[in-house]
């Protein structure tokens, strides 16, 4: 008496080999619709470490020239920066993907540069972060603010760029139509 069809002898029977046209074309409808849709993933929302090199790069020197005696090279901050001090100070945090400055908004980022900042969890009154408003120019310190966003990692930039949707630069950080 012949035996009736087990369910792996069905299968097999209709599951195509490794190497057939049928296996290759499925292959590449995969490959395609992968790649399709990561594209349209990408134009729905545009990376957001596309920056201006040469930005990046006057903001690099007006970091060096400013800002990295206690920020540190390369936005690395000062050692033990979580660490109050003898008074009672936070040293200076970092910039880079390790510190927070990426969770603010570009309004913010601008005004600490500008007006200066005194930690609210510091013990003195003392402002730790001096001013530069009157030693930068605003398109100075947008480049400054271009080269931190330099320093951080894709996800970051997308967050910090998030929160600059509802805290844009102010009105005299914007840049003047040439």
């Amino acid at each position: 008496m012949p035996r009736p069809p087990t369910v792996r002898s069905s299968v097999a029977s209709i599951v195509p080999k490794p190497g057939s046209p049928l296996v290759t074309r499925r292959l590449f409808v995969l490959v395609v619709t992968t790649v399709i849709g990561t594209t349209a993933v990408a134009a729905d929302d545009p990376l957001p470490h596309v920056l201006d090199s040469k930005q990046i790069g006057a903001g690099r020197a007006f970091y060096g020239q400013y800002c990295a005696s206690c920020h540190g090279a390369n936005g690395k901050g000062a050692p033990n920066w979580r660490e109050p001090n003898r008074q009672g100070e936070l040293p200076s945090p970092p910039h880079n993907q390790e510190g927070h400055t990426w969770r603010h908004s570009d309004a913010d980022l601008y005004e600490i540069i500008s007006k200066g900042w005194r930690d609210p969890f510091n013990k003195t009154d003392r402002i730790t972060m001096p001013p530069f408003g009157e030693t930068l120019a605003p398109e100075e310190i947008r480049a400054v603010i271009a080269y931190l966003k330099s320093l951080w990692t894709d996800e970051q930039r997308r967050y910090q760029r998030e929160e600059s949707e509802k805290e844009p630069f102010p009105a005299e950080a914007k840049p003047s139509p040439e």
